[in-house]
């Protein structure tokens, strides 16, 4: 008899084929994960007024009137069924196929498929595929249980309908062995859950709905339970590795006995962590999470040094050749012209000459050079150390895990640090980032200012939009400097906004006709508008973004550094690393195009020296509608980790663990990070407790088998890396 395991051609036949193309299956496994989206009622039909037009739709209806006539044109006839749900009526059509008017006779009801579309101000539906409720049925068990027993409906595709489902998964359930339960007892007892075949079967063929949402709550559990166990398995197969272990001394000593401010509690509680990391018998794996502006590049110095005192190198690989270039003149500044030459802190990026590029490549390979930043140009087969002890991955979200592997292969088992200014949620740290340790710097250096945030919600009030020009000029007179980001290099491009990038949240929203139609505001829009404004004649005005020349982009930051630029009008390459304390002002221009997480990370800009920030959203969308919620949030709080939870609220979660991200198959199915906060909590907690005892789950078999059809070899290999 089949097992969960067992290939879906050995159990469905031919239907497997189909069912791969259309959704990837390939065990039975598969095909009984592939859980209903909702149950319908034979008993209750689908309201039709409320069917929307161009959407794919499963329906229960009956037949109320059918009639044929012919084609005016051309030979054949056309067969018109109507179908009612008591309110409102649809037509289905059918061309040249009268013999359907045996089946589909006035009272018999079914369930109907098919793309809603509109003919003369009513909805249709043409050439639909349908099953019809047998008269068997109703034979078989009472008129009242046979209204009330719930029908399956399967997210389907135009070749497999939702009943061919049902089909198929009740023949796998009729044949399937007895599924064991990955679950430990205690779990199960605790929680109140169902056996794992239990809850399978019933939320397949439930026999009334009270059996539905504790099969889901299992099912749930099941989900949150065997991720976490991947992740916290991954854990312990990093802590059976031997890595170098690298102890501080006097590099670092020397390096804290230079610093002229005191670190802040945050960061001392880190650096402690990630000391006692680099000194341990595996390698360190641990991602530093901290508001822009934390203190999150010290604290990966500090560790750097400690690595460096045995003579091992560091790689910082950052997202875009303007933060590396920052990052290395922030790195040598803060070491100072004592370290700075023992250190040799390195750039390598893709735009230096080839010259340069040699001569560092040398540098890095014969360990002169004990700290490394770049871009992907760490990455090249030609770029070797003598030694790599630490890989620092700046912004990890920009970096697949190939990538990050790829680096971290140029050494022998190095510890690996990951930073990231984009405050993760608890939930989404326990899932994606599962088999990290996670650090949190929450406190900020002293002497921060802070950042006043207001909307400019020019749709309403249109004069606002001059006055956010003039508040920029006011800002400016008095030394200050401004920056404008836009959503778009060029809003005029040919075939539309030529965009930098940037993350569109409204994109799909664009497409589907519902948001805005296209960017109306460019950097290069933004640079015509200024030049032709009085209050700007006499400032210095430049552009920044993403197509310019690496040395070009670099020279305009370096000179914005210096004062010499008053306002600074760009995309997004000004998110992350930039570091300019005499800006004060941040303008958004067209915000509701940005997700939370980002605004707050431009905002992020200003305000970080003696002078106060300023940051005005401005934006065209509605009140109350998604984008402008967005929006508002931003401008409510400073604080980031709140923000990340509203972004999770605003956003869902997505596909949260897609792209082999955390290493799992598929993104989540019936588990819910949002929602499920707790039961995640309660599954890592059991996870830990049962991998703790028994890592390579010699005494859980049937655990084993569950990570192994949740997470494959491709997924491990992908797991190992990140």
């Amino acid at each position: 008899m089949p097992t969960l395991d067992s290939r879906l051609d050995g159990v469905v036949g031919t239907a497997a084929k189909t069912l791969e193309r259309a959704f990837g299956m390939r065990t039975v496994g598969d095909l009984l994960g592939h859980y209903p989206r909702r149950y319908a009622r034979r008993g209750e039909l689908t309201p039709i007024l409320t069917l929307p037009v161009g959407e794919t739709v499963t329906i229960v209806a009956e037949v109320r009137r059918v009639g044929e006539r012919r084609m005016r044109n051309r030979s054949g006839s056309i067969l018109e069924v109507v179908i009612g749900d008591g309110t409102g009526e649809m037509s289905l059509t059918f061309f040249n196929q009268s013999w359907r008017m045996k089946d589909l006779r006035p009272g018999r009801r079914g369930t109907f498929s098919g793309k809603v579309g509109e003919y003369r101000g009513s909805v249709q539906l043409t050439h639909p595929a349908y099953e019809l409720f047998d008269d068997i049925d109703t034979a078989l068990m009472s008129a009242e249980a046979w209204a009330k027993l719930p029908i399956p409906i399967y997210p389907a595709t135009s070749t497999l309908t939702s009943w061919q489902i049902t089909k198929l998964v009740h023949h796998a359930l009729d044949v399937l062995d007895p599924v064991p339960d990955p679950l430990p007892d205690r779990l199960r007892e605790a929680a109140r859950l169902l056996p794992l075949g239990t809850a399978i079967e019933r939320i397949h063929r439930p026999d009334f709905d009270e059996q539905i949402e504790p099969a889901r709550q299992t099912l749930r559990m099941h989900e949150a339970f065997v991720l976490q166990a991947a992740l916290l398995q991954q854990r312990h197969f990093v802590r059976a590795m031997s890595a170098t272990a690298r102890t501080p001394g006097a590099l670092l000593a020397d390096f804290d006995a230079r610093l002229p401010f005191e670190l802040t509690e945050d960061q001392v509680e880190v650096g402690a962590r990630i000391g006692a990391d680099l000194a341990g018998a595996w390698p360190m794996n641990r991602l530093v999470q901290g508001e822009v502006g934390s203190g999150k590049t010290l604290v990966a110095l500090r560790a750097m040094l400690q690595v460096a005192e045995s003579g091992g190198q560091s790689a910082l690989i950052a997202p875009t050749e303007v933060l590396a270039a920052q990052h290395l003149r922030s790195i040598t500044r803060m070491l100072g012209p004592e370290l700075a030459p023992r250190i040799m802190p390195t750039l390598l990026t893709g735009q230096l000459s080839a010259a340069e590029r040699r001569r560092a490549a040398l540098r890095v390979a014969s360990g002169q050079s004990l700290v490394v930043v770049g871009t992907h140009a760490l990455l090249s087969e030609s770029t070797t150390f003598a030694d790599l002890g630490l890989v620092v991955v700046d912004e990890q979200h920009r970096f697949g895990v190939d990538q990050r592997e790829s680096l971290r292969a140029k050494g022998t088992s190095p510890h690996a640090l990951v930073l990231t200014a984009t405050p993760i949620p608890r939930t989404v740290a326990m899932t994606v980032f599962g088999d990290l340790d996670v650090s949190t710097i929450r406190s900020m250096p002293a002497g921060r200012a802070g950042i006043e945030t207001h909307v400019a919600p020019v749709a309403e009030r249109p004069a606002w939009f001059a006055r956010v020009w003039d508040r920029i000029a006011e800002e400016v007179s008095q030394g200050r400097q401004a920056f404008v980001v836009c959503p778009a290099i060029d809003a005029d491009g040919r075939g539309g906004a030529v965009r930098d990038g940037a993350d569109d949240p409204v994109a799909d929203a664009v497409a589907a006709g519902t948001g805005p139609a296209r960017t109306r505001w460019g950097v290069v829009q933004v640079a015509e508008l200024l030049a032709g404004h009085p209050a700007f004649a006499a400032l210095r005005v430049e552009t920044l973004h993403g197509k310019m020349p690496a040395e070009h982009k670099d020279a305009v930051m370096q000179a914005f550094a210096r004062g010499e630029v008053d306002v600074l009008v760009a995309t997004t390459v000004v998110e992350v690393g930039v570091d300019v304390p005499n800006a004060s002002t941040m303008v958004i221009l067209e915000a509701d195009r940005f997700g939370v997480s980002q605004l707050h990370q431009l905002r992020g800009r200003v305000g970080r020296g003696g002078v106060p920030g300023l940051c005005l959203l401005v934006t065209e969308a509605e009140r109350g509608s998604p984008a402008r919620d967005r929006v508002d949030a931003v401008a409510r709080t400073l604080d980031g980790f709140a923000l990340a939870e509203v972004d999770l609220e605003l956003r869902g979660e997505g596909d949260v663990l897609g792209d082999a991200q955390s290493g799992a198959r598929t993104s989540l199915r019936l588990l819910r990070v949002v929602t499920d906060a707790d039961m995640i909590a309660h599954a890592r907690a059991a996870a830990e407790e049962v991998l703790a005892a028994d890592p390579a789950l010699e005494s859980h078999p049937a655990l084993e088998a569950a990570l192994a059809r949740r997470v494959g070899m491709a997924e491990r290999a992908a797991l190992a890396k990140n």
